[in-house]
């Protein structure tokens, strides 16, 4: 009879350690396109003339606590060309996914919300921001891949230093190659917290 007591407990023992040793849970829940837009204010006058355009892109992210330990996050990726400083096009998408995020010490879920999120969802936005512009009758926008760790860990620094809290958000410029230039992060404007 002691043995079983002893193997109950030596189990139960084995339990909360498996438990402990799980340690934090991410998920990816669902993937999906939130929002989009696509502008052509210029056409068709705008595909008269040699296409040598200035593109700005800006990035910015936000997320939504859903449930505990669940998080909708939405990566804002707009692009705008201008041609002799008209628009040719301005084209906007909020690729969004649902995260599971449990078990995160406070410092790391903000990491997790910033950084891991929008890198998942970033080759979406990617794509369909793409899928825009060709559809829209222009050349492809080849947008480089955005290092989400850089833009979060200079957002910080600007933190420590006395600047506005928030989510950190790119913005830089695309020559018509579709080289990424200036990617820079800035405080994100008031309302696009990650903090919710």
């Amino acid at each position: 009879m002691a043995e079983n007591d002893n193997n109950a407990n030596a189990q139960a023992g084995q339990a909360n350690q498996q438990q402990e040793q799980q340690g934090p849970v991410f998920a990816l829940q669902r993937i999906y396109l939130k929002d989009v837009s696509f502008e052509s204010p210029k056409a068709p006058d705008v595909f008269k003339g040699q296409w040598s355009p200035k593109i700005n892109f800006n990035i910015g992210t936000r997320n939504n606590k859903l449930a505990e330990g669940v998080y909708d996050v939405v990566l804002t990726l707009t692009v705008e060309a201008k041609q002799e400083e008209a628009t040719a096009f301005l084209a906007e998408v909020q690729q969004a996914g649902v995260f599971t995020c449990a078990e995160f010490s406070e410092a790391d879920l903000e990491r997790v919300l910033a950084t891991v999120c929008p890198n998942i969802l970033f080759p979406y936005a990617r794509e369909a921001i793409d899928s825009l512009v060709v559809r829209g009758s222009f050349p492809p926008v080849m947008l480089a891949p955005v290092n989400f760790d850089a833009i979060y860990a200079q957002s910080k620094q600007q933190q420590a230093q006395g600047g506005e809290a928030g989510q950190a958000q790119a913005s830089g410029t695309v020559q018509a190659g579709g080289a990424t230039q200036g990617a820079a992060a800035q405080p994100a404007p008031e309302g696009d917290s990650s903090k919710n």
